[in-house]
């Protein structure tokens, strides 16, 4: 059995200077979202009580994670911890896939 419904399309939503964000999937317990980032974007410092990793499908990034400047590139991942101050600056137009557990329903 196959299931016909149409997946859901979420709209695309600037969500800083420089920053698109876009729901990709969801349900209550995941959601993945890609955000796009112009060069010299920044995600501000902030925290949260999901559980976040993040992808660099392209571009360079400095993140911030509790304080420790992490260098990601192309392929690169972080997973960031419930509760910890994170934010990230883009050193290089790119894209970061992240995955949010439980869903972020502020983002819907």
């Amino acid at each position: 059995m196959t299931d016909t419904a149409p997946l859901p399309t979420y709209p695309v939503r600037v969500s800083a200077p420089g920053v698109a964000r876009q729901v990709l999937s969801e349900s209550p317990a995941q959601m993945v979202v890609s955000f796009r980032f112009e060069t010299g974007a920044s995600g501000a410092l902030h925290s949260h009580i999901h559980v976040q990793s993040t992808y660099v499908a392209k571009g360079r990034f400095e993140f911030y994670r509790d304080g420790v400047a992490h260098h990601l590139q192309q392929g690169d991942s972080l997973v960031i911890p419930s509760g910890v101050q994170h934010g990230c600056i883009c050193l290089e137009e790119g894209e970061l896939i992240d995955v949010f557990s439980p869903r972020r329903d502020d983002f819907l």
